[in-house]
């Protein structure tokens, strides 16, 4: 057993390159960041452009649910990888605590 980054445990597979379960699959999250960064670049110029104020809040609203959206995805594969590895190799209570933190965070925005 080793510990990582914040004193988090981790296993022999955490060691490796690529370690957490997100990283198999990186193509279709990389695309969705980068429509994230093109819709905030849409938001910046509709500002700079003096555009109709109800127009930018409905944009930054579809920004905001798309990252939740990446969110989600992150954290289910994180629920998937490295809490249910935790969980099976005896030592979960921390990842457990970790994500109720997270999840708690994120509900009260």
């Amino acid at each position: 057993m080793l510990i990582g980054r914040k004193g988090h445990i981790m296993n022999s597979m955490s060691t490796v390159a690529g370690r957490y379960r997100y990283s198999k699959n990186t193509g279709p999250l990389v695309t969705r960041i980068k429509k994230i960064e093109g819709q905030a670049r849409g938001i910046q110029r509709m500002i700079e452009e003096n555009r109709y104020c109800i127009d930018i809040v409905q944009q930054l609203t579809a920004l905001s649910a798309a990252g939740d959206e990446l969110s989600l995805l992150i954290l289910q594969d994180h629920i998937e990888g490295c809490v249910a590895d935790a969980i099976r190799e005896q030592h979960g209570e921390h990842h457990i605590k970790e994500l109720m933190a997270t999840i708690k965070k994120a509900m009260k925005r």
